[in-house]
Formats: C-alpha cells, structure tokens, sequence
C-alpha cells in the first residue's frame, strides 16, 4: 500500500488555475462517494481552501493510484488536463511530510495562520463521515490535527500572526493610506466574510455595508459590526460612495462584471476604486482591472502586505520543521506494522477457532465440570495458545518494514494455511538456507 498525495497550492499555481479545482463541500461530498470506482484507490480525502486543492489517497501501486488520482481530480473539475503542470506530488514518507506541514500552517501564504488546520480537520471528517477513510488515513490525519494542535500550543509560530482576512484589511489600509473615515462594501457574509468585517470595523471606517445572497444572513453580519446590509441587487449602487469592496462569496462564478463596474465608475466619474477579492473561484472579474480609476487584488497580492512579526514566525517555523520530522519519523514506524497486522489477526482468529473447537470436544467427554473447572479450563488453553503464537508473532513483527517482510508473510501464510496478503513471494520458493 501507498499514501499519496496530488494537487496545488498557492506556491505552484496562480489563482487562475488553483479556481478550476476548486471543490466546495457538497461537489467533494459526491466524488469521494465514488471514490471506489477508480482502479486502486482505497481511502480519499479531499481539501479545498482558497490556497490549495489536495487529494489524499491510500493506493494499492503508487504509479498506478497517481494515475488514478489525476483522473479522479479532472473528473471532478472538468479541468483541462494541461493544467497537470502545476501539480505536485508526493508519496509514502514525503505525503506524511506535507499533510503534518500543511496542517502546522508551515505551508501556508501567511506562516502561523490558523484557520487550516480547522480546514484539515473538517475534510478528513467528511471523508470518514461518508466511510471512505481507513486504517491508514485515520491514523495519519489524527496525528496531522494533534501535531497542527501541538505546534500552535508549544510553539509562537502563530504570535501575533495574521490571516488571510487580516492581511486583506492590511493591504486595503496600504493602498488607501489608511482606513480612518472611508467606506467599505462587502460581498459575503460567510467565516472570511465575518473576520474581515471585523477587522475593517477595528481600522475607524466612517462606514460598512454587507450585502449577500441571503440579505437575512447580510442582516445579521452588518447588525454585528454596526454596519447596514444592503439587497445584492443594489449592491452596486451603494458602491458609488465607498472607497473598497472586499468579496469573499462562495459563489462559483463572478459576482462583479466588468459592463456593471463601467457604469458604477461613470456614475463616480471615476474616482479610484478598490478590489479586494479573497475569493476562490474569484468573485470579481479580471477585466475589471482594466477599468481607468479601478485597482483590483486578488488573494495571491496578499504576500506583498508588509508583516512586521514574520522574521519571530519564521524562527519559530524553524523548531516547529523538527517536531514534525521527528512525528514523520514515529508515524512511519507504527505504519509499517499495519502491513502486518491484517495476517497476525487471521492467524490469531485461527488459532482461537481451533481452541474452541477442541476444548468443545474436551467438554463432550466430561460431566457435571464446574464454573471455576471451565474457566480455568479456557484460561489454560488460551495460554497455551499464547504462548505457541508468541514467537512467530514477535518473529513477524520485527521484520515489518525490513526486506524480510515478505518472506516472514508469506512463510506464515504457508505454514498456517492463512489467506492473509499477496507478498509478492511465491510459496514455493522458501529456501531455508543460511541466505
């Protein structure tokens, strides 16, 4: 078996790739229940942010799951499959690697943030929900979220750290010379929608408005910032007096058209205008930027924001890189006893059924035993059992993960008569010499 890992983030591809694979809950919720229907693959999880798109898989072959991963992802998206030049990968050891810095934020746009690791958790959660999670992935995803937990809490890594929501306000703050007294519109009133608002509201803006599909949900958002909602329909003409719009819908397709801008910055006589556009898929068309008076950023402008604390982050990241090689380390240890696990249950399985078979004929030739006889009776045999599978066990045990693994497997699954795994190793060719 194999752990691997596909996709892209926000170091190997531009927003404009990264939004074709962007995958919201329910369209991940659908795929990973046909995750079965690909040759190979055994366990998924699927994580979408506005940074990255990654797909964890157990696989039977490493190439041939690859291979499946990428028709499971293109699928999925309807992307063109080009695009596979932005992709990474990573396998085994590597994979474990990248998970536990994905969920320690070390891999993150902004170092120390700490909405991912929530994100991380919410997919793997998915993904058991819907049963499509194993051994393997409950056991790397559990140790992904308790080392994300462990290095926010034993390291500083997130002092004083910024999200993307707070970097957002940074950079409208930097491109408007400041916050005080200006006007902001706001497109969404999900998570990022709520922290950003929360953080123009702490920057003196004379005033916020909040517009959403749900003007019921706009209402709630805006009655918690003191600001007002506005119907998205008349969202555009509230813009007329505002000096930037922050958007982070989860729309799939563009909220602000490039025609609707025009006439919004005739009506300003073209008195500047900023885009902030946190959102992936985008919610603001590109051709808005070239609109004469309107400047629009999206979330890759975000690394530009000037962060005072990043140099004590990055020395933090530095400790936090060793407790996760030292996790990667300990993890890859305790997975390579889980190959070897399925053949010593069946071999337990089947000594246990032949010590209940025998002391049942035992008992057939008895009367009249007592409770205290029949319990040390099965005590006895139950030991017996023990102790003769002790050896072979302990024999088997160590040799997971070495170069005698197979042999060791497929010696007892000959010796017992057991089902267990191909190893790969024909039982016909045991040699019990000194090699």
């Amino acid at each position: 078996m194999a752990f691997l890992v596909i996709g892209l983030n926000h170091k190997t591809a531009p927003i404009s790739v990264r939004e074709c694979f962007s995958v919201s809950p329910s369209r991940a919720r659908e795929a990973l229940e046909h995750i079965n229907s690909y040759d190979g693959l055994k366990e998924g999880v699927l994580l979408s942010t506005c940074n990255r798109s990654e797909f964890y898989a157990v696989a039977e072959d490493k190439d041939a799951g690859f291979s499946a991963m990428r028709e499971f992802l293109f699928d999925l998206t309807g992307a063109d499959e080009s695009m596979e030049e932005y992709f990474f990968s990573y396998a085994d050891k590597d994979a474990i690697n990248h998970l536990f810095r994905v969920s320690s934020s070390l891999d993150s746009l902004v170092l120390g943030e700490g909405q991912i690791l929530s994100q991380v958790k919410a997919a793997y959660t998915l993904a058991r929900e819907l049963g499509v999670t194993g051994t393997e992935l409950n056991l790397l995803f559990h140790h992904a979220i308790a080392i994300g937990k462990r290095i926010r809490t034993e390291t500083k890594i997130a002092f004083q750290s910024v999200s993307v929501s707070y970097a957002a306000v940074e950079l409208a703050k930097k491109k408007l010379s400041g916050l005080t007294g200006k006007c902001a519109l706001i497109f969404g009133a999900g998570k990022m929608a709520k922290l950003t608002a929360e953080h123009l509201r702490s920057h003196g803006l004379n005033k916020i408005y909040v517009t959403n599909r749900s003007f019921e949900t706009a209402k709630k958002l805006a009655s918690n910032i003191d600001g007002e909602a506005i119907p998205v329909n008349q969202a555009l003409k509230c813009a007329e007096n505002v000096d930037v719009i922050v958007t982070s819908t989860g729309a799939p397709h563009y909220v602000i058209h490039s025609w609707d801008t025009r006439k919004l910055m005739a009506k300003r006589k073209h008195r500047e205008l900023f885009f902030i556009d946190i959102a992936v898929p985008r919610d603001v068309d590109p051709d808005v930027s070239q609109i004469p008076g309107v400047y629009l950023y999206n979330i890759d402008a975000l690394e530009s924001v000037v962060d005072d604390h990043i140099k004590e982050r990055q020395e933090e990241a530095v400790e936090a890189e060793k407790m996760i090689t030292e996790e990667v380390e300990a993890i890859t240890k305790k997975l390579r006893y889980l190959s070897c696990r399925p053949l010593m249950a069946e071999l337990t399985d089947r000594a246990e059924a032949i010590r209940e078979r025998e002391v049942r004929r035992a008992l057939s030739k008895f009367e009249d035993l007592s409770e205290a006889d029949l319990k040390n009776l099965n005590n006895m045999t139950k030991m017996i059992v023990r102790k003769l599978l002790r050896m072979p066990m302990m024999e088997l045990n160590a040799s997971a993960g070495t170069v005698q693994q197979g042999f060791y497997m497929a010696a007892m699954q000959s010796l017992f008569q057991l089902k267990g795994v191909d190893t790969g190793i024909e039982r016909d060719s045991y040699r019990y010499a000194e090699e």
